[in-house]
């Protein structure tokens, strides 16, 4: 494999999660028994721009169909984020009814509907037609494609745009120098960037193993994404650490011939703190699968203990890095009787490879389980408040990553 970056030839695992259902492909009654297609899940490190990335055995058009399952809007944790993004970067960046916001991979329109609010013009960029269709309903302007440096092209003929954002959709992205090739082409020239993503460091710190599958094609520490920047003719001016996604990064990116913005001291602050860690050695990359072993016969001891016991056991959330632990685990139905979700687009289906029926918030009303597994932990507090009527039936919430949390 060459790397995706630099195209230097690269060899150094990171893990290897073996052959696995690519994570949100869920399964209707129809075709249930039908042959899964599996693609290995091998995450590699490239030795010489440190970029951490799966290979391309499936194509973005194969995993961002039109009937993608995954809706934005549906947690009321990350509208609550989006808006307070909102809040902040309006006049942080002087926006207003002569600017205009493009966000890529803008999903149902979470974020975008409150610039329209503000009556900022926006547009959205977004490839799944089953998501941008509800932007579209809601009156934001969407337009149904991947974005990369020909899309670019045609938009800029147009109009440039003030702010472009994109939240955490760089890691979907297969070629990431056509891409950041587009955004040079369609920003203003005093325009500004904010990307959201997770921060690699924090999914090494807390063995985030769970985070990988395949619509993930690369994995970022700020030392690589600054390169990536530069490399392109863009300056990162600002980084701040958020704790969204088990720990993210949300960077502030200009031309490099922008002087509007000063570069922030929390650039270099995190590259030293980065290269202190030894993000820029290969060795810093090594035992993760192990820990990422441990994991999975920690949570496996416990479980099947308890089933053993009787218990009666499901989970909360039909999330893809649920589906990369579950598959990962080898958990069956006969372990985890369904998962319960609150997206009607993935009820009555079933888990990828697993099998494990997915259910509504009916299931509750003539069943109460002891004992709940949060597979979106990103969201666990959130999803322990929704869930706070099981308690009084002395139900047990429990997380697994970094360690196995009983609430």
């Amino acid at each position: 494999m060459r790397c995706r970056f630099c195209s230097k030839t690269i060899h150094n695992i990171f893990i290897d999660l073996g052959s696995t259902a690519v994570s949100n492909a869920f399964l209707t009654k129809e075709n249930l028994n039908d042959r899964e297609c599996l693609y290995p899940l091998k995450v590699l490190v490239c030795d010489n721009c440190f970029l951490v990335q799966v290979d391309e055995y499936q194509k973005r058009e194969e995993i961002f169909s039109p009937d993608y399952v995954y809706f934005s809007s549906v947690s009321e944790y990350w509208l609550a984020h989006s808006k307070k993004y909102v809040e902040k970067i309006t006049p942080r960046f002087n926006l207003n009814t002569n600017s205009l916001v493009v966000e890529i991979a803008s999903n149902d329109g979470y974020l975008l509907q409150y610039f329209q609010e503000k009556n900022i013009p926006v547009l959205g960029i977004e490839p799944t037609a089953s998501t941008a269709q509800i932007a579209i309903n809601k009156g934001i302007d969407t337009i149904i494609e991947f974005f990369d440096e020909n899309l670019a092209l045609k938009l800029s003929e147009l109009r440039k745009a003030d702010l472009i954002l994109g939240n955490n959709v760089l890691a979907h992205v297969p070629d990431l120098n056509s891409f950041v090739r587009g955004l040079k082409i369609l920003l203003k020239p005093v325009g500004v960037m904010t990307f959201e993503f997770p921060h690699l460091m924090k999914l090494i710190e807390k063995t985030e193993f769970d985070t990988i599958y395949h619509e993930h094609f690369s994995y970022f520490s700020f030392y690589f994404i600054n390169k990536l920047f530069d490399f392109h003719g863009f300056k990162i001016f600002d980084v701040e650490q958020l704790e969204t996604h088990g720990g993210s990064l949300r960077i502030y990116v200009k031309h490099r011939e922008n002087e509007n913005e000063p570069v922030l001291e929390s650039v270099q602050q995190l590259l030293d703190t980065e290269l202190t860690a030894g993000v820029n050695k290969i060795s810093s990359y090594k035992g993760f699968n192990e820990r990422a072993n441990n994991a999975k016969y920690k949570f496996l001891s416990y479980i099947i203990g308890e089933r053993m016991k009787g218990k009666k056991i499901i989970a909360f959330g039909a999330a893809a890095k649920g589906n990369t632990f579950l598959n990962y685990c080898g958990i069956k139905p006969d372990i985890i009787e369904c998962v319960v979700d609150d997206t009607p687009s993935k009820q009555g289906k079933f888990l990828p490879q697993s099998h494990i029926p997915v259910v509504s918030r009916d299931y509750f009303v003539d069943n109460k389980p002891d004992i709940i597994i949060i597979l979106p932990w990103n969201f666990k507090k959130e999803i322990i408040e929704k869930l706070a009527f099981t308690k009084s039936w002395g139900t047990q919430l429990v997380t697994y990553i970094p360690d196995i949390e009983i609430n």
